[in-house]
C-alpha cells in the first residue's frame, strides 16, 4: 500500500489494507472487470497473495481448505454474475463445514444496480441462505468497518463464510477522506477467538455422570477440530478407559492410530465405530451437532443420556433436548475441565473395572477388523480401493496433509491411517465435489513445507481439471492421486443396489488422466498394480515436484456392500 498522503487512493486500495491490517495473507480468485480495483491493489502490498485459480468455484474450496488448515480466514474473490454464481458452490462447503471464509465479490455501479445491467445479479440475495453474513458495501467510507465486521462474524463462535459485495464505483472512485494505512493486524482479529470456558456447575454434573458410567463413548465432531481439542479429547478418554470416535466430519481431529480411536461414525459407518456406540450407556457428543449425516437421519439408536458440549448453543439438545445435558463453551475447554472435575471427584471401581473390561473387547475387534480389510481382491489391472488407502499411507510421509474429496474417496479413507491430528480434510456437510484438488493447492500454500496429497475420484477431477495448470504455475509440490473407476463410482454402485443392473449416467470412457497432466507440465504416472503404489507415492514426494498418480481402481468393489463398512448388530462376531 503507497503511503503518500497526498494523493487520493481508491475504494479497492482500502479494501486491501483492511484485509491486510486484518491478517489476510492470501487471496484466491479469478479477476473480472469489477474486480480490477481490488487486484491492482493487491499489487502494491507484499503482504497478500493473489492465487489466480481458473474457475471460482475452486477459489472458494481453496480459501476453505486454507481456513480449515490454519484456522485463520483466506479471501476468495469472483467478480459479478456468473463470477459470483460459480464460487457459491466452494462457499456451502465453507458454510456447512464451519470454515471462515471471507467471500468478496464485485458488483455493477450503484447507479445501474437492479437496471438489468451487464451479469446483473444479487449476490446478497443469492449467498444468504450460505453464509453467516452478507452485506453490500455501497460507500467507500464503510469499506474498513464492514470488512471488521466480516472478520469477527466469520470467526466467532461456530466459524463459518461471509459475503461482502462491492459495488464498482466504490472500488474505483478516489475515496472522499484522508487515508492512513492501518498498521495491523487490528485488536479485532483476535477478539472473535475468545471462547466459553462452560457452566463450571453442569461441568461437575456431567463428571458425576461420567464416573458411574460403565460403558460411556465420546463421540467428536467438527468442533474438536476447530478448536485444536484432540490432546484434550483424548485426555478426557484416558480419564475415563472411554473409547472415541468421530463423526464424518470430525475426522483428523484425533489421530486413528490411538489405542483409545475407534474411527469415524456416519450414515455410512464401520463395524468397529458402531460396535462402540451399540451398547454405550453415555454420550459425550463434543463439537458435534449429532446431525442427519452423523445420526443415519436420526434412525441411529442413541443412549438414553447425553452429555453435549458445543459453543453454538443453538446446536445443544437440537435433536435430542429430553436425554441432553448441554454444556454451551469451548472444546478444549470445557474437556479438560470435565477431565479435571472427574480426577477430583469420587471413584465408582465396579464401574471403573467395567470401562477398562469393555475397552479391552474393543482393543481385540479392532485388531479383526482391520485384518478383515484386506478380504477383497481386486480384478486383474486394477487396484483395490482399500489397498490404495493401504499402499498410499505406507509411500506417503507421516506428516502428509491428506485432502479427500466427497464420494468414494471420502468413504474409503476410513482406512486411511491419521497419525497426526490436523492432518485430513473433506468437504462433508455440503458434499461438494472436486474440493481436493483445489483444496490441495490451498494447503501447499498455507503449508509450504508439509507433504500434501490429494485423494480424488476421477468424477471430482472431471470438474476441477483445468486447476492442474495452477499447480504447474504455482509451482507446487504436491502428489495428486487420482482413484479413477471410469465414472461417477459411489451413486453408479447406489444404483446397482437399489435397482440392480439398470443404470444411467454414472460411466466415462477410460481417460488417462496422467497424459493430461504431463501436458499440464506435471509429473504423472498411471498405476494398475498395488504392489507399485507405495514406491511411486514416495518417489513423487522425493522429487519434490508436481506430480498425479492415476491409479486405476476396481469398479465392482463396493464401498455400500464391503463387509467391514457394514453396521455393527449387538450379536455380532
Amino acid at each position: 500500500m503507497k503511503a503518500d498522503l497526498e494523493r487520493k487512493v481508491s475504494g479497492g486500495e482500502v479494501v486491501v489494507d483492511a484485509l491486510r491490517a486484518l491478517g489476510i495473507d492470501v487471496m484466491f480468485g479469478v479477476p473480472g472487470g469489477q474486480t480490477l480495483a481490488i487486484v491492482d491493489a493487491v499489487l502494491d502490498t507484499e503482504e497478500i497473495r493473489f492465487v489466480t485459480a481458473r474457475h471460482e468455484g475452486s477459489a472458494a474450496c481453496m480459501a476453505d481448505a486454507y481456513a480449515r488448515i490454519t484456522g485463520r480466514p483466506a479471501a476468495c474473490i469472483a467478480t459479478t454474475g456468473p463470477g459470483a454464481t460459480n464460487m457459491l458452490t466452494g462457499i456451502g462447503g465453507a458454510f456447512r463445514d464451519s470454515s471462515p471464509v471471507i467471500a468478496i465479490t464485485c458488483n455493477n455501479r450503484l447507479a445501474d444496480l437492479g437496471r438489468d445491467d451487464a451479469q446483473a445479479a444479487d449476490h446478497v440475495a443469492i449467498y444468504q441462505p450460505l453464509v453467516k453474513w452478507a452485506k453490500l458495501v455501497s460507500t467507500a467510507g464503510s469499506i474498513r468497518q464492514v470488512l471488521e465486521e466480516a472478520y469477527i462474524r466469520a470467526t466467532g463462535g461456530c466459524p463459518g463464510p461471509v459475503l461482502v459485495d462491492f459495488a464498482r464505483d466504490v472500488l474505483e472512485d478516489p475515496v472522499d477522506f484522508d487515508f492512513e494505512p492501518r498498521p495491523g493486524p487490528a485488536s479485532m482479529a483476535t477478539l472473535a477467538r475468545q471462547r466459553i470456558a462452560g457452566d463450571p456447575a453442569r461441568i461437575d454434573a456431567a463428571a458425576e455422570v461420567l464416573a458411574g458410567a460403565r460403558a460411556p463413548v465420546l463421540w467428536v465432531g467438527n468442533g474438536v477440530k476447530i478448536a485444536d481439542a484432540g490432546a484434550a479429547a483424548l485426555a478426557l478418554g484416558r480419564r475415563f478407559s472411554m473409547p472415541v470416535i468421530t463423526t464424518f466430519n470430525g475426522m483428523g481431529a484425533v489421530p486413528t492410530t490411538d489405542p483409545l480411536v475407534y474411527g469415524a461414525l456416519t450414515r455410512m459407518g464401520t463395524d468397529l465405530s458402531s460396535r462402540v456406540l451399540a451398547d454405550a450407556d453415555v454420550l459425550v457428543a463434543v463439537g458435534n451437532s449429532l446431525n442427519a449425516v452423523s445420526t443415519g437421519r436420526w434412525s441411529m439408536a442413541l443412549p438414553e443420556t447425553i452429555i453435549q458440549v458445543d459453543v453454538e448453543p443453538a446446536n445443544v439438545g437440537r435433536y435430542y433436548a429430553e436425554r441432553t445435558a448441554g454444556i454451551i463453551g469451548d472444546a478444549a475447554a470445557v474437556m479438560t475441565a470435565l477431565a479435571e472435575a472427574s480426577a477430583t471427584g469420587g471413584r465408582d471401581e465396579a464401574a471403573a473395572a467395567a470401562r477398562a473390561e469393555r475397552l479391552a473387547d474393543l482393543a481385540a475387534a479392532r485388531e479383526r477388523w482391520w485384518a478383515d480389510t484386506d478380504v477383497i481382491a481386486a480384478a486383474p489391472g486394477t487396484i483395490s480401493p482399500a489397498a490404495v488407502m493401504r499402499e498410499a499411507r505406507a509411500g506417503a510421509p507421516e506428516e502428509t496433509i491428506a485432502l479427500v474429496d466427497a464420494g468414494n474417496p471420502g468413504i474409503w479413507s476410513y482406512l486411511w491411517p491419521i497419525l497426526r491430528s490436523g492432518t485430513y480434510f473433506k468437504p462433508v456437510g455440503f458434499g461438494n465435489m472436486g474440493f481436493a484438488l483445489p483444496a490441495a493447492i490451498a494447503a501447499k500454500i498455507a503449508r509450504p513445507a508439509a507433504p500434501v496429497l490429494a485423494l480424488i475420484g476421477d468424477g471430482s477431477l472431471g470438474m476441477t481439471l483445468a486447476e492442474l495448470e495452477t499447480v504447474a504455475r504455482e509451482e507446487l509440490a504436491v502428489c495428486l492421486l487420482v482413484m479413477n473407476d471410469s465414472g461417477y463410482g459411489n451413486i453408479r454402485q447406489e444404483q446397482l443396489l437399489h435397482y440392480g443392473e439398470r443404470r444411467l449416467g454414472v460411466d466415462f470412457v477410460d481417460v488417462d488422466y496422467a497424459a493430461i497432466a504431463r501436458a499440464c507440465g506435471l509429473q504423472a504416472v498411471r498405476v494398475t498394480e498395488a504392489g507399485e503404489l507405495a514406491d511411486v507415492v514416495a518417489d513423487a514426494f522425493a522429487s519434490g515436484r508436481p506430480w498425479l498418480i492415476d491409479a486405476v481402481i476396481d469398479p465392482d468393489i463396493s464401498a455400500w456392500t464391503y463387509p467391514p463398512f457394514r453396521p455393527y448388530r449387538t450379536g455380532d462376531e
